[in-house]
């Protein structure tokens, strides 16, 4: 293995004679700020990372609140108890539900009856009560909601 050779150290050139003074304290000064150099190495301040998901949000200023946020409310549309289909009420009960709660009722009995695909969970694989629901053997869970537009009035 090679060994690099270090180069000799350059020296600085030599200066015009001045005052004894002045020459001692300036040869004098740099002297210890090479030393403290080699002895306490400046470090690097490493830069802060900032999270994308933590930014800070402007708070308005106390004075200029405005009142909370009203709750929203459902649309009447969708909680309108709607009249099932013999077939439908054969899966989700017989008296008339909202069309969201239908569909968490299906849900339910997918779910106890483990009627979900193994592989792809989107898809839903009908028993025979299903099948009469949906008309054919495989659904997608996307699709699920169309197919139940046929079965409430």
């Amino acid at each position: 293995m090679a060994t690099a050779k270090k180069a000799p150290a350059k020296k600085a050139p030599a200066k015009k004679a001045a005052p004894a003074k002045k020459v001692a304290a300036k040869k004098a000064a740099p002297a210890k700020t090479v030393a403290a150099k080699k002895v306490a190495p400046a470090k690097k301040v490493a830069a802060k990372k900032v999270d994308p998901a933590k930014k800070v949000v402007a708070t308005k200023p106390a004075a200029k609140k405005a009142a909370p946020a009203k709750k929203r409310t459902p649309n009447a549309a969708f909680m309108k108890p709607l009249t099932l289909s013999p077939a439908l009420s054969a899966v989700v009960g017989d008296k008339p539900l909202p069309r969201t709660e239908i569909v968490k009722k299906l849900w339910d009995y997918i779910k106890a009856k483990n009627l979900q695909d193994k592989v792809n969970k989107r898809l839903i694989n009908a028993d025979e009560k299903l099948r009469a629901v949906f008309g054919k053997a495989q659904v997608s869970m996307f699709e699920m909601a169309g197919l139940i537009g046929k079965h409430v009035k």
